[in-house]
């Protein structure tokens, strides 16, 4: 999945945020059991949501990637 097809609503989200989001989409997929319709709506939902936080993580690894050789340099 490529990043330009995450909603802006998603882009928005702290990782604390879409974390929450994840944890009340799991719930409501619990609580609901097989509804296929909504089913298939909410784990398109938590791809999307997937994609963000993996993004987000990558973009802090390379923040402390870049803070950890700037520390070395010193």
């Amino acid at each position: 999945m490529n990043s330009k097809n995450i909603p802006a609503d998603i882009k928005s989200k702290s990782i604390k945020e879409t974390k929450e989001e994840i944890n009340e989409i799991l719930e409501k997929i619990e609580k609901d059991g097989l509804n296929l319709e909504n089913y298939v709506k909410d784990y398109e939902r938590l791809l999307k949501l997937n994609k963000h936080i993996d993004e987000l993580f990558k973009k802090r690894f390379k923040q402390i990637s870049f803070q950890g050789k700037k520390n070395d340099k010193k």
